[in-house]
């Protein structure tokens, strides 16, 4: 069984997500569909963004569906966009965050990628250096420092793979148990790394965070 991992039909892992078959069933912490999402919060609390810098792996299948589920918001919302490939390298990585600070764009939107949420101690901290306001998919990366996240919870998403753990030691088969998509998503902010850059965010939003790291 997996969790916290990205779409097992797309990965080719399972046949179906009601009915996996074979051996493999799972929870799965990907959501790309809400990825627009996050480029709205960056709008919300900086409304005079007009250039925003995507840094992302475009050899991964999952940023390029979250790229794709976002492009009618940026449309809409007359925001330029620069993307930035990390090219799956930590030299790739650090000359594209090189190139994100000499820019100097209004906002930084990070897709979702296994590669980004490895290095995303060096990323957060590139984007504290340039106190470029930043937004990520995982909270994983505001307990490393960064400003905002919105996305998937990969806490609560092991919390329901330990029923299907329970349920699979007690005789049941993986083939039989529907992979499960996310439930819950949250929105974290950390108010010390606000201060820090010099960005003020506004107390409404603020009031809607579902933590607030201080």
């Amino acid at each position: 069984m997996t969790a916290g991992v990205g779409d097992l039909v797309e990965l080719g892992l399972v046949e179906s997500l009601a009915r996996p078959g074979g051996n493999l069933t799972g929870f799965v912490a990907s959501a790309p569909e809400i990825a627009a999402k996050r480029f709205q919060i960056m709008k919300e609390v900086k409304p005079q963004t007009e250039r925003a810098a995507v840094l992302w792996n475009p050899r991964n299948l999952a940023p390029w569906r979250e790229w794709n589920a976002s492009k009618e918001f940026v449309t809409k919302a007359n925001i330029a966009i620069s993307l930035y490939d990390a090219r799956n390298t930590v030299e790739g990585l650090n000359k594209a965050l090189a190139e994100i600070s000499q820019s100097a764009p209004d906002t930084l939107v990070v897709l979702n990628d296994p590669f980004m949420f490895n290095y995303r101690k060096v990323i957060v901290d590139a984007a504290s250096r340039s106190r470029l306001p930043s937004i990520y998919g995982f909270r994983e990366f505001v307990d490393e420092g960064g400003l905002i996240s919105y996305g998937v919870s990969i806490t609560d998403t092991y919390r329901r793979a330990a029923a299907y753990v329970d349920r699979i030691l007690k005789g049941e088969k993986p083939a039989d148990l529907p992979v499960q998509l996310p439930t819950k998503f949250e929105l974290i902010v950390n108010l010390k790394t606000a201060n820090a850059i010099g960005f003020s965010l506004p107390d409404s939003f603020l009031l809607r965070a579902d933590q607030v790291v201080e």
